[in-house]
């Protein structure tokens, strides 16, 4: 039986299933919304959503191949990997930000654009998660658990940096290779001169501690449901 199989054989094939199941309905549910407001006002207002979606898969497509070829990889192989899924990583959470579209207008409910657009960035956040809880998993079986969460809080407040950089500053993960000194020239200002930039610390630290103690209670409520007798 090749390794990445017997990875997934028993109980957790099972959660990886379940967990696959729940985030195609979830992510199908968001297209439907999607879908249904164009189909009712004509128009491709939300449409740039579906984008947005796609990218946040990217990572939990990435850490869904590294968990699964994780043992046979090295670390001269994982270590590049796992900074392409740190690159792309900030595109899942980034969706929450996607409320700031959130406005009545007219022909479409404001309740039904409100759940459209928290059902994407639902979606947006728990592909973080599970693509997190992956990666994490993968540091933890080679460093140990303390350097697991040390990571995992890491690329968190990374991710909520990305979320500034991408929102307030309008760069993409892909600017690294096509616009890299604008990039690392506002990235560095930043750095030297934190007290002339509040906004891209509030922003960061604030996101940072939401998306952290989100992660910690996921992990804590999964935790508790497989105690005996649940």
């Amino acid at each position: 039986m090749p390794l990445f199989v017997a990875a997934l054989s028993g109980p957790r094939l099972r959660r990886r299933l379940s967990l696959l199941l729940v985030l195609g309905a979830s992510l199908t549910l968001s297209v439907v919304l999607i879908t249904f407001r164009v189909l009712l006002t004509k128009q491709l207002l939300f449409v740039f959503l579906l984008w947005n979606l796609f990218l946040a898969l990217i990572p939990f497509g990435l850490s869904s191949m590294l968990g699964l070829a994780a043992v046979q990889l090295r670390a001269r192989v994982l270590v590049p990997a796992g900074a392409v899924w740190l690159l792309f990583f900030p595109n899942a959470p980034y969706i929450l930000t996607d409320l700031f579209h959130l406005e009545p207008r007219p022909g479409v409910p404001y309740w039904y654009d409100l759940a459209l657009i928290l059902s994407c960035a639902w979606n947006g956040l728990m592909l973080a998660y599970a693509s997190l809880l992956d990666m994490q998993a993968l540091v933890a079986r080679r460093l140990g658990v303390g350097a697991g969460w040390g990571f995992a809080a890491g690329a968190l407040l990374l991710s909520a940096f990305g979320i500034y950089l991408g929102r307030f500053l309008r760069f993409n993960s892909w600017d690294v290779l096509t616009n890299p000194f604008t990039l690392f020239y506002d990235i560095l200002q930043r750095l030297i001169n934190p007290t002339a930039h509040p906004r891209t610390w509030g922003v960061t630290l604030l996101f940072g501690a939401f998306l952290i103690l989100g992660y910690a209670t996921v992990r804590l409520l999964g935790r508790a449901g497989e105690e005996p007798g649940e």
